[in-house]
């Protein structure tokens, strides 16, 4: 443990959580096998960072909450995405944990917290949001793992073959032309995703083909899955799907609020195993 970052190391498994690039996992390695991207264009697109207060996009970065309108900086425009933390700097606070505030672009204040727990066959991660003031909530991580598997760059092996994707949901949320979801569900269209689902008939899984094979499971009811990429395949937990407050207004209901001394919290649990 740093003031930069978190490493732990449990069994042939190595993580990092780097606290200069929001609290994210930067580093992977199971049994010698770099497992996530590393590097990428801007904060985006890689690694494995927490997404709160909110998970995906807001439409246009606005949205209304209890009569007051907000507008978020627009960060992947047209819309605003992924919440106020993953860009910035996140502070350690224990062996196993880092926390954040909410920053100056979102207009209530409260705090995050990150803890994650590393074991020889997998790790345990928990987001936990305080409130000081009631606010829409939604959490998540998006990884970005691997398409093949490469070693590391220290001891570099043959590419495997590409990434497997195992994920069977009941129910896919319908994308406007601004892919964002309209209210709709539908059974799942053929791949490639870049979509958000919910009902679950079993938990995910990415496989490397006689490399590796990792599941995972979340208290979260929506996953998006992003398998456009051609080095990369996403699978993505979260609280509430994309635009969710604005979701909400339309069906004339109030989002999922947290408030002061009721914390609102979400877990994501990975498991691995040679194959």
């Amino acid at each position: 443990m740093t003031a930069d970052r978190l490493v732990l190391e449990a069994g042939s498994a190595r993580l990092t959580v780097s606290a200069s690039d929001g609290g994210r996992f930067s580093s992977l390695i199971v049994d010698g096998q770099e497992l996530l991207v590393t590097e990428g264009f801007g904060p985006i697109s890689w690694g494995c960072y927490p997404m709160v207060p909110f998970a995906g996009r807001i439409r246009h970065g606005r949205f209304t909450f209890l009569g007051q309108a907000v507008q978020m900086p627009i960060n992947m425009a047209p819309h605003a995405i992924h919440g106020t933390v993953f860009d910035r700097r996140w502070d350690v606070i224990g062996a196993e944990a880092m926390s954040i505030d909410l920053g100056p672009n979102w207009p209530f204040a409260g705090r995050v917290t990150h803890r994650v727990a590393l074991t020889p066959d997998g790790l345990d991660a928990t987001l936990t949001l305080d409130a000081d003031v009631p606010m829409p909530v939604s959490m998540g991580w998006h990884p970005w793992f691997r398409r093949h598997l490469t070693g590391t760059p220290e001891r570099p092996t043959p590419a495997s073959a590409p990434v497997e994707l195992a994920f069977d949901a009941a129910t896919m949320l319908v994308r406007d032309a601004d892919g964002l979801p309209t209210g709709a569900t539908v059974a799942p269209t053929p791949r490639p995703w870049d979509d958000c689902f919910t009902d679950l008939r079993r938990p995910p899984a990415v496989a490397w083909p006689e490399r590796l094979r990792l599941e995972l499971s979340s208290d979260a009811a929506y996953w998006v899955v992003y398998d456009e990429p051609v080095e990369a395949v996403c699978v993505e937990p979260q609280t509430e799907p994309p635009d969710f407050v604005n979701l909400a207004a339309a069906g004339g209901r109030q989002p999922t609020t947290v408030e002061p001394g009721r914390p609102n919290s979400t877990t994501m649990r990975w498991r691995w195993n040679r194959l």
